[in-house]
């Protein structure tokens, strides 16, 4: 008898056992659906026994083994493996992050067996139809059956379809279940023309860049991780697009990650510009669910060549993958902050040495972890020390010691973006806090508008005068008086991206004003149009917070003005700094990149500060090398290993007896690991659940993850819900 160990998205770390008696070794990453409860669910075979320690008559038969579509590969399930045990999270709850969402309910069509089309049988009888001689489809498709006996109604292009419903309704062809193991290529819509990839612009590379390209190279078929240093401008796209195409001249695939799915748009259309829309999917939350199965599915069968997407991307099975490339590879968004809280970028470099290919990591602002890793010889240090087109933009400091603001803005800012309006220039003004102001404020006794669920305050947006919370989504009007001392004096207390709106319209009510945040982008398509409007001149001043900072080219963009940036600096994190320094860094990176000028003002009160200086001087080494020293001296990562022990309950009362019960049943374990006190989540409360956290640190990565695989099964709870972080990047 035979028996599959099946990994199920269940909070238990283990596999479950089920009867199989037609199954082999080819179905091991199999998808299967079976019993569970008094349900179903979908789970992935990881094993086959002729044993089990389970009594017979327990054991349940697998329902359906998902045989229509492609098994996830042994490379695909060590890289979950790793994460399961490097993450410390339950093993099929981490297998499930491989799976499209589609493919996650027992009920799925894509589970079952496919509709398929086959030739009627005595196809002489009454009544039949000869397809018309000029019908090309259909006989093409008759032709294909004749040879295949079945094919899925899936692996039909649009004209192929359209020819199956005329045979269908003539009675040539009848409807049949697909049999075949692994789904074939589509067949080609021969009456539509296929796209075809443009010519390569004839750009001429540095000689830096075609350095880099000659580095990474001469490592393929083999695993080498390249730390890709380049400034803001630098041309590292066009390296990527010409190692993608290295890796497809050698018949393989090449893995893409960004960090946000707004950047994706202008990443697609210079993939799509380079090798054509053939070559390419997208993945990213932001694609439907349908679609998104579909793309997976081309990747999956090897029928595209270049996947891109965010960091669940980095799951997908691809069986001719040559090249991964990773960018913005310091961005915090490919940690994962809930469920399987697995880095990206960490996962890639596994992934990378796994299949025995060359791993990019590019940035202009490296994590310490990576440059901490290529000063160690781990990882090899290439570098863009200069722009491909055009010189790097000024950046002076403003101090706002008595100095006169404007709605948060300086006099020099305002002036600044005066001059570049004259000019016929585009202007960014940065402040990293959406909504009209971060809080409400009654200057009689100092009462703010508090969110009633979360220990936060709540934001002020102008439109529709309402009070929101960014936390847990609370909102409510406007407080016409102050409920503690019925002042009706309320006051808008600082700025946020609406304030500033709204300022500069009054100050330049000519110009063409865009305000860029999460809340002017819900909508689908709203950042594509706003790209699009910027490229064609249409926008003068863009307002907006981080999703400005990062990845993109505005042509015509030449004044940065930043406000509020000192917040970095006092904010209550060991990564503060270095967070701080590459956000100012990136954003500043959007000034003068096609060749004209570029001019970056940053208001600040501490215009002395170190962090400052290594701005202005763009000193990207310097700064990482003294915030290694810092980090070291003081006893943080990357020279220390971390754990974050979190919690939340209804009570605070029910955390810190949960977290001071984990201390001391953590502290005979390894008395050489770093135990501190239970302390606070940052916000204490959110959406009325009480958070707080128990921080482990150890001189050695195998100690602590020694003393997580013994802590860890001791910790239980019915009343607090809890989760381990390994490497964390939020406290």
């Amino acid at each position: 008898m035979t028996y599959v160990r099946v990994a199920l998205d269940v909070p238990l770390d283990r596999v479950f056992d089920y009867r199989c008696d037609d199954a082999g070794l080819d179905d091991v990453g199999r998808l299967v659906v079976v019993p569970f409860g008094r349900g179903r669910k979908v789970g992935v075979v990881l094993a086959l026994t002729d044993h089990s320690d389970v009594a017979e008559e327990r054991i349940r038969p697998v329902h359906r083994l998902a045989r229509n579509l492609p098994v996830l590969p042994g490379p695909t399930l060590d890289l979950l493996r790793f994460c399961h045990r490097y993450y410390h999270h339950p093993l099929g709850a981490t297998v499930a992050n491989a799976l499209p969402t589609a493919l996650r309910r027992p009920d799925s069509p894509a589970l079952g067996p496919r509709p398929a089309y086959r030739l009627s049988a005595g196809t002489s009888a009454p009544g039949r139809v000869e397809p018309s001689l000029r019908a090309f489809a259909q006989h093409a498709l008759i032709a294909r059956l004749v040879d295949t006996g079945t094919i899925a109604a899936g692996d039909l292009a649009p004209a192929a379809l359209r020819a199956a419903r005329v045979l269908l309704k003539a009675g040539w062809i009848e409807r049949c279940a697909a049999i075949d193991a692994e789904p074939t290529p589509p067949l080609l819509d021969t009456a539509q023309p296929q796209p075809q990839p443009q010519p390569a612009p004839t750009l001429e590379l540095t000689s830096s860049q075609q350095q880099v390209i000659e580095s990474v190279r001469a490592t393929f078929g083999t695993f080498r991780c390249h730390l890709l240093h380049g400034v803001t401008g630098s041309g590292k796209t066009e390296v990527y697009l010409r190692l993608i195409e290295a890796a497809l001249a050698r018949g393989q695939q090449a893995l893409l990650l960004v960090p946000e799915i707004n950047l994706t748009p202008q990443l697609e259309a210079a993939l799509e510009q380079r090798f054509g829309r053939a070559a390419l999917v997208t993945l990213h939350s932001g694609v439907a669910e349908g679609e998104r199965l579909q793309r997976w599915l081309r990747a999956v069968r090897g029928q595209a060549a270049i996947i891109a997407g965010t960091r669940l991307a980095v799951f997908t099975p691809l069986p001719r993958l040559g090249l991964v490339i990773v960018d913005e590879e310091h961005d915090s968004s490919y940690k994962q902050q809930d469920g399987l809280r697995y880095n990206a970028r960490d996962a890639a470099v596994f992934l990378a040495k796994a299949r025995a290919v060359p791993v990019v990591l590019g940035s202009a602002t490296p994590s310490l972890e990576s440059f901490a890793a290529a000063r160690s010889g781990r990882y090899a240090l290439l570098e863009l020390p200069t722009r491909a087109a055009s010189r790097p933009p000024q950046i002076r400091t403003i101090t706002t010691h008595g100095v006169k603001l404007r709605e948060g803005l300086a006099p020099a800012v305002i002036d600044a973006l005066a001059a570049t309006l004259q000019r016929g220039e585009q202007s960014l003004v940065f402040i990293n806090r959406r909504g009209f102001a971060p809080t409400l404020f009654c200057h009689e006794c100092g009462w703010v508008a508090p969110c009633p669920r979360c220990s936060a305050r709540l934001t002020f947006h102008a439109r529709g005068e309402r009070l929101r919370c960014h936390h847990c989504g609370h909102e409510e009007a406007v407080a016409r008086s102050c409920p503690t001392c019925g002042n009706q004096d309320l006051r808008a207390l600082g700025e946020g991206t609406q304030r500033i709106e709204r300022a500069l319209q009054a100050r330049f009510p000519s110009a063409r004003i865009s305000r860029v945040d999460r809340d002017t982008t819900q909508r689908k398509s709203a950042f594509a149009d706003l790209r699009r409007e910027i490229g064609d001149n249409q926008v003068d001043i863009l307002v907006g917070t981080q999703m400005l900072a990062k990845g993109h080219d505005f042509p015509r963009l030449t004044t940065v003005g930043v406000l509020g940036g000192d917040l970095g600096l006092l904010a209550a994190d060991f990564r503060a700094e270095e967070r701080s320094f590459a956000l100012l860094l990136q954003v500043a990176g959007r000034a003068g990149r096609a060749g004209l000028p570029g001019h970056v003002l940053i208001q600040t009160a501490f215009p002395d500060h170190p962090l400052y200086r290594a701005v202005v001087a763009q000193d990207y080494a310097g700064f990482a090398i003294a915030q290694l020293a810092l980090r070291s001296a003081s006893g943080f990562p990357p020279s220390l290993y971390q754990a974050l022990l979190r919690a939340e309950a209804a009570t605070e009362a029910q955390v810190f007896a949960f977290l001071d019960a984990a201390k001391q049943a953590a502290a005979p374990i390894d008395p050489a690991l770093t135990l501190y006190d239970p302390a606070p989540a940052r916000i204490a409360r959110v959406a009325g659940r009480w958070r707080g956290q128990l921080l482990v640190q150890s001189a050695g990565r195998t100690a602590l993850h020694g003393f997580l695989d013994v802590w860890l099964p001791t910790l239980r709870s019915n009343r607090v819900r809890w989760s381990i972080d390994v490497d964390p990047l939020e406290m």
